[in-house]
């Protein structure tokens, strides 16, 4: 029996929706597992709406073992996972780590169990560049050291890894690649689909948006005194479909064997920093509206600045961000119209 269906774990959620497109307008069959805690059912009409093929959806969060067992008992055809789903939210993460560290390992292991048993070989793992905490060097490269997270949720990203790597080593059928993305923003050029955070914003991007259209009053920039131009945090922003394609390239570099090693990761960004002002200027100008902010205090947990070395992304995945900040900003800016207006 041909193993032809991807699995994506949180695929109603920001990035898992745009790969879940991308897959699909690839020929792929999809599966959507996802439990709606930061997501809503509506994303799926949206996918169907934008590529004519509606994937199957089950709710269900990934800590219930017996529902995973289950989820693959009922899916035989599952030949691959890309796992998203994971709580995300560096500051929330610091004020509520047991949540972070329940969800986001036991999800991973309940995965990896259930693969082992039901053969599924692949995994394409959503990791993050907080694993690297404050680094040492910049741009930061694969080989640059991983050092002591900055928070619980950055902890749980490297944990996750360390779980992945002893896996595949334990076990043979079971190849892996993490992929070290740096900041996804912006959205479809379609604006069905993009960021939709429950509650208040944890992100920038969807801040400066709320905040322009008039839903929130006004943005904090978190410090202005680190050791950046204009004092600002500095960041690899990446567009969303840039990062949703990279996801289908690592997932056919380990159907057609390529993963030799078992265990891969990369980094996925643009290899350009930009600060918090850098963004919000950018956003200005694209968009041709202001956006009211002050500066407070620096937030717990985030890193001054970070961007991507690409090179082996790019060499060995073939795979380059397209994008530039502007596209970034003016999608964002028409996803969060049309979410206002009801056409999303």
């Amino acid at each position: 029996m041909s193993k032809n269906q991807v699995l994506v774990t949180g695929g109603t959620g920001y990035i898992g929706s745009h790969t879940v497109v991308e897959l699909q307008n690839q020929g792929y069959e999809v599966v959507i597992v996802d439990d709606l805690s930061n997501s809503e059912i509506e994303v799926v009409d949206r996918i169907e709406k934008i590529t004519g093929r509606r994937p199957f959806f089950e709710e269900l969060n990934l800590v219930n073992e017996s529902g995973v067992e289950a989820l693959f008992e009922k899916y035989p055809n599952i030949g691959s996972v890309i796992h998203f789903a994971a709580f995300k939210a560096v500051g929330e993460s610091v004020n509520e780590p047991l949540k972070y560290y329940q969800n986001n390992i036991c999800s991973l292991i309940n995965l990896l169990n259930s693969m082992k048993k039901h053969k599924v070989a692949n995994m394409v793992f959503s990791s993050s560049c907080t694993v690297y905490g404050q680094p040492e060097d910049l741009p930061v490269t694969e080989s640059a050291k991983v050092q002591p997270a900055e928070s619980p949720y950055g902890n749980t990203k490297q944990i996750c890894e360390e779980i992945l790597r002893d896996t595949v080593k334990a076990f043979s059928e079971i190849k892996a690649i993490a992929l070290r993305y740096f900041n996804p923003v912006g959205a479809h050029s379609s604006a069905l689909i993009g960021e939709l955070p429950k509650g208040v914003p944890q992100n920038l991007v969807p801040f400066i948006t709320q905040t322009a259209i008039g839903l929130r009053e006004q943005l904090s920039v978190f410090g202005d005194d680190y050791n950046t131009p204009d004092g600002s945090a500095i960041r690899d922003y990446i567009h969303v479909v840039d990062l949703a394609k990279a996801h289908i390239i690592a997932a056919e570099r380990l159907l057609e064997n390529k993963n030799e090693e078992g265990y891969e990761f990369f980094n996925l960004g643009t290899g350009t920093g930009s600060s918090v002002l850098e963004v919000i200027n950018a956003f200005e100008k694209v968009n041709d509206i202001p956006v009211n902010y002050k500066i407070v205090d620096r937030r717990e947990g985030d890193v001054e600045q970070i961007w991507a070395d690409t090179t082996i992304a790019n060499e060995i995945l073939g795979w380059k961000a397209e994008s530039g900040i502007d596209i970034m900003m003016e999608s964002a800016w028409k996803w969060e119209q049309a979410i206002r207006k009801g056409n999303a």
